[in-house]
C-alpha cells in the first residue's frame, strides 16, 4: 500500500529513490574493478607481451616499411613502393628459392611424420627400456643444428663418410649427397627428418595413449587385425595429433634455414638454395635490405595462405572426441 500511495501521491517509492541513489556509486565501483582488473592483466602479461611487441611485432612493420625502399643498411633509404615486390616476383632466383623450399617440405614430412609414427606405435607397446628409448629418440630434437648438419655433413661426405663406405660393402656406389646438385636437397632432408623425429614421435605418441583402450577391444573382438584397426581407428583418433604435427612442419619447413647453410650454404650451384637463405644473402652479402625485406613478407603471407587453407581443410578429416 505505501508504494502504491507514494505512486498516486507523485512521490517516489522506496524502490525508486533507492535506485537514483545507488545508481551512480555502483556504476563508479564496477567501473574502478575493471580497470584494477585490466591493470592486474596487464601486469601479468607485461613480461610476455613487451618482448613480443619489441622483437616481433615491431620489427615486423619495420620490416614492412623497409620493404617500401631501397635500403643498403648504411646509406638513407630510396622510396620504391611496391617494386621491390614487382622485381622479386618476376625474379627467376626467387621461384627457385621457392621451388626449392617446397621440394624440401615435399621430401621432409611424409618422411618425418611416417618415421614418427613408426616410432610412437613401437614405443607405445609394452617393451622393456621404452622410457630411456624416448630419451634417446628425442635427445637430437634438444641438439643444436649446426652440430647436427656438421655431423651429417661428415656422415655423407662422398669419399670418407660412413654412408658411402656401408653402401660400398654390399656393392652400391654411394652418391655425392651434399656435393652433387641432384643430391644436395635430399641430404638436407635427411637430416632435417632425422632430428625432428623426437619431436613428432612425442606428439603423436600423446595422442595414440589418448586414445581409449576400449576401442581396440572392442575391434578385435568384431575380428578386426593388426592393419584394419590402424586405419580404422588409429589414424582417425589421432587426426587431431596429426593435423597439429602438418602445421607446424609446414610452417617450420618453409623456414628452413639453419641446416642449409651448415651443410650446403645454399650450393652447389644453388640446387639447395632456399627462401630464408635467400633472404639472408640479399640481406648480408649484397646489401639490398629492401628486396630482403619485401622477401621476408612474400614468403609470410604464402606461409599464411597455406595455414589458412589447412585450418579450413581440417574439418574434413580432423576428429575431435
Amino acid at each position: 500500500m505505501t508504494a502504491l500511495q507514494d505512486s498516486r501521491s507523485g512521490s517516489p517509492g522506496p524502490t525508486a529513490t533507492t535506485k537514483r541513489y545507488r545508481g551512480p556509486g555502483i556504476r563508479r565501483k564496477a567501473t574502478g574493478n575493471r580497470l584494477r582488473y585490466g591493470l592486474t592483466v596487464a601486469v601479468f602479461l607485461m613480461p610476455s607481451a613487451l618482448p613480443l611487441l619489441f622483437f616481433t611485432i615491431i620489427p615486423m612493420f619495420s620490416a614492412f616499411w623497409i620493404s617500401l625502399n631501397q635500403w643498403n643498411l648504411v646509406g638513407p633509404m630510396k622510396w620504391v613502393g611496391l617494386g621491390n615486390y614487382g622485381k622479386l616476383i618476376g625474379d627467376p632466383g626467387t621461384q627457385g628459392a621457392f621451388l626449392h623450399t617446397i621440394y624440401y617440405i615435399v621430401g621432409y614430412l611424409p618422411l618425418v611424420y611416417i618415421g614418427g609414427l613408426a616410432i610412437a606405435l613401437a614405443l607405445n607397446s609394452r617393451i622393456r627400456g621404452r622410457s630411456m628409448m624416448r630419451g634417446l629418440y628425442f635427445l637430437p630434437v634438444v641438439t643444436s643444428w649446426i652440430v647436427v648438419a656438421l655431423v651429417w655433413r661428415w656422415l655423407l661426405n662422398p669419399s670418407t663418410g660412413i654412408v658411402n663406405w656401408l653402401l660400398g660393402l654390399i656393392g652400391v656406389t654411394g652418391p655425392g649427397w651434399w656435393t652433387d646438385p641432384a643430391w644436395s636437397m635430399p641430404s638436407i632432408i635427411v637430416a632435417s627428418a632425422w632430428k625432428d623425429l623426437g619431436f613428432v614421435m612425442v606428439i603423436l605418441l600423446a595422442g595414440l595413449q589418448a586414445i581409449p583402450e576400449d576401442l581396440y577391444e572392442a575391434a578385435t573382438v568384431d575380428g578386426a587385425g593388426r592393419w584394419r584397426r590402424l586405419f580404422s581407428i588409429t589414424l582417425p583418433m589421432l587426426s587431431p595429433s596429426t593435423f597439429f604435427v602438418v602445421v607446424l612442419s609446414l610452417i617450420n619447413g618453409f623456414q628452413v634455414f639453419d641446416q642449409v647453410y651448415a651443410m650446403t650454404g645454399g650450393g652447389p650451384n644453388n640446387s639447395s638454395q632456399v627462401v630464408v637463405e635467400q633472404i639472408y644473402d640479399l640481406t648480408f652479402r649484397y646489401g639490398r635490405a629492401g628486396e630482403a625485406s619485401a622477401l621476408s613478407w612474400l614468403l609470410f603471407l604464402f606461409i599464411l595462405v597455406i595455414t589458412l587453407i589447412q585450418v579450413r581443410g581440417q574439418k574434413k578429416w580432423v576428429h575431435y572426441a
